[in-house]
């Protein structure tokens, strides 16, 4: 039974099949199946998704399910996990989410959903996101980056405030900020005291990697 669930967890990934995930998830919890080898399943599935999307094997929408299956079943894994008291593996702790002014989702949640299968534990605040609501999540979190996303030009000096208002809190030196999305350009982030920004989901776990690492 064991086998047949993380087959079938994986399998739900790679078929952009949200509701057998969540059904697959279920079920590794009502057999006592290990909820980190059961993340992990999934994990490995969406890192094949995100190989493919870099090799120019399959397309952006492919990634987006991709992301909105992860997103279905890895809560109730984690949930388990937390309960069993056991300890997942991290690189370290992201706070991710759409600044203030942007409702947008789609770019973040395949971030998001590729550093959680990179091996990072991400807290995602959604989208349409205050200043304040970031800075209270890496308190709350001891988080050790922050990414923040902008479709909407009007929205991005957001990402400025935030980092501010880290300043402002002394969490700034504590901190790494990323930034993206397509209202972003190298320069912006320059501008504003980022510490990296990369156009695209794939390039932004790799940007996180190097980042944790200083």
């Amino acid at each position: 039974m064991r086998d047949e669930i993380l087959k079938n967890l994986g399998n739900a990934v790679l078929e952009f099949d949200a509701p057998a995930a969540e059904k697959w998830a279920k079920k590794a919890v009502e057999e006592n199946v290990d909820p980190l080898e059961a993340l992990g399943a999934l994990t490995d599935a969406i890192r094949k998704i995100g190989d493919l999307f870099q090799e120019g094997e399959c397309f952006l929408p492919e990634l987006v399910n991709a992301a909105s299956v992860l997103q279905q079943a890895t809560p109730i894994l984690e949930s388990k996990i937390k309960s069993s008291g056991a300890q997942k593996k991290s690189l370290g702790k992201v706070v991710a989410g759409s600044v203030f002014g942007d409702i947008h989702s789609i770019g973040k949640a395949m971030v998001c959903a590729l550093l959680t299968a990179e091996g990072f534990d991400v807290i995602d605040l959604g989208v349409n996101v205050p200043a304040e609501n970031f800075v209270e999540a890496v308190k709350a979190n001891n988080a050790q980056i922050v990414a923040m996303s902008a479709i909407m030009t009007m929205a991005a000096p957001e990402m400025k405030k935030v980092i501010q208002e880290l300043t402002s809190e002394s969490l700034r030196q504590k901190v790494k900020v990323m930034v993206g999305g397509s209202a972003i350009t190298a320069q912006f982030a320059k501008d504003i005291g980022a510490d990296g920004y990369d156009a695209t989901a794939p390039g932004a776990v790799k940007l996180a990697r190097e980042l944790i690492r200083h």
